[in-house]
């Protein structure tokens, strides 16, 4: 029996874990094309002054899957580290451990702060008023669950950062998928797991590749190519041509030339709505439209390179105030504990922004110092040396949800689930605001979505999709 030929678009870890699980079950043969030089997508590692570097904050959440857990650490053959948490969020001028910390939480919030929780949890238990029915929004989930106080000075500033638009303009799904604390109770759950006795197996903790996050993509890439799958670097596909009875064709181009790649499937983890435009024939005007309506949000990534043993020891700052311009500061040593390279470390700041953005055309030197002041602004000004400023940019880094998103998406997400063989899934191809277990796990459901025929079971696919709809986003 002749093997189906699957054409994967995209080589970021869902992606990847489509291409691995499909040539090491022997059920197709495989083709990935993805347009960067590396793989990995914004889950990737590159290096900088002789360390590795990842694109922002990431960690794996020991909340992964355990097929998918077996596997990555059968793959790093020992390089996965399991770490501790050990972050700051900066509320009201005042650092706070975070994950949360009961004993943090009483001896360094303001007592103004302290005071308004405390009475917004009174309102839940004992509700003095009740506000009109009306749609819900981001904010106003937020407010019923986490209260006024939590909400104005933490989730409202940082979602203003990481999209761009205010909290009432965002859809409830936004709450609903990228915030894990939705209610006191269960922040009170979360801050209590920081005590013995209350600590749920894996809370504050997290898997960390030696070698940086990248290292995960990596190590599927290559057992992989190991076991037959193909990949075309630099590959930037072009059209994706519908034949009809399971048959398409992808063209792309790479190094100035135009190849072509016949397919019984296509399997896509590229932006839904970059894809939508690369489908020939086209569709009707109205679906090109939704594809139109829904975006995501952009970030640059600044990097400094300080010529000292270690900024800070923490992993992660957290900065939701206005006034501060970054949204997150990483320093990835402090991610994996290494004390090598002596004397160097780098920090990685995320300044969410979109392409028309002033900060989207700065140099790398007006990058620089817009970081250092951001710093100085939040009380951790650079000291040390800086030997180096580097900056990457992300097209796609978040999706916005903003209300009345899904009646375009699901209208594009039909359109596209309707053509015989092709397939979206994974952070960028639902548009979906996941974590990378998450685009791991869509991964592997696909492909135990394809029988040993070569027959694809749609019915279990739309089961996949509903698991998929309850995944809430990991910090």
């Amino acid at each position: 029996m002749v093997k189906p030929h699957v054409v994967i678009l995209g080589a970021g870890p869902g992606g990847l874990g489509a291409a691995f699980q499909l040539v090491r079950r022997k059920q197709a043969q495989v083709t990935v094309l993805e347009r960067s030089n590396a793989v990995g997508g914004n889950a990737g590692s590159f290096e900088l002054a002789g360390m590795r570097v990842d694109y922002g904050s990431h960690r794996l959440h020991p909340a992964c899957d355990a097929e998918v857990l077996r596997d990555i650490r059968e793959m790093l053959n020992g390089d996965l580290l399991d770490m501790p948490r050990h972050g700051r969020i900066r509320l009201r001028g005042h650092w706070i451990h975070f994950p949360l910390k009961p004993l943090d939480l009483a001896l360094k919030l303001p007592p103004s702060f302290a005071f308004g929780v405390v009475t917004d949890f009174i309102g839940k238990v004992l509700p003095l008023n009740s506000n009109g029915a009306g749609s819900e929004t981001f904010s106003s989930i937020l407010e019923k669950g986490l209260g006024r106080t939590i909400c104005r000075d933490f989730y409202f500033p940082y979602a203003r950062k990481l999209w761009g638009v205010e909290p009432e303009e965002l859809s409830a799904t936004q709450a609903r998928r990228r915030v894990s604390a939705d209610s006191l109770t269960k922040m009170v759950r979360k801050v209590l797991s920081a005590v013995p006795g209350f600590k749920p197996p894996g809370s504050g903790r997290f898997f960390y590749p030696r070698q940086g996050y990248g290292q995960i993509s990596e190590a599927y890439y290559q057992a992989a190519r190991q076991m037959g799958a193909t990949f075309h670097l630099n590959a930037n596909v072009v059209a994706v041509e519908v034949k009809g009875n399971g048959q398409s064709v992808v063209s792309y181009q790479q190094n100035g030339q135009t190849y072509s790649a016949t397919a019984d499937y296509i399997w896509s983890t590229i932006p839904i709505t970059v894809l939508a435009n690369l489908i020939t024939p086209p569709p009707p005007s109205d679906y090109l439209l939704s594809a139109k309506a829904i975006d995501y949000r952009g970030m640059i990534l600044i990097y400094l390179v300080l010529g000292e043993d270690q900024f800070t020891e923490y992993d992660a700052h957290y900065f939701p105030e206005k006034h501060i311009r970054i949204s997150r500061l990483s320093e990835p040593k402090n991610y994996s504990a290494s004390n090598e390279p002596r004397n160097r470390t780098v920090l990685c700041a995320e300044l969410p922004c979109s392409p028309d953005d002033l900060e989207w055309k700065m140099s790398d030197e007006q990058l620089g110092i817009l970081m250092s002041d951001a710093l100085s602004s939040a009380g951790l000004p650079v000291k040390a040396q800086i030997l180096q400023v580097a900056s990457r940019r992300l097209r796609q880094a978040y999706p916005i949800y903003l209300q009345g998103y899904e009646r375009h998406f699901n209208q594009l997400d039909n359109w596209l689930s309707g053509i015989d063989g092709l397939l979206t899934f994974g952070r960028q191809g639902l548009f979906a605001h996941d974590n990378t277990h998450h685009a791991l796990y869509m991964a592997y459901a696909a492909v135990n979505c394809l029988n040993d025929e070569g027959h694809f079971d749609h019915e279990q696919w739309q089961r996949y999709r509903q698991i998929f709809e309850t995944h809430v986003v990991e910090d």
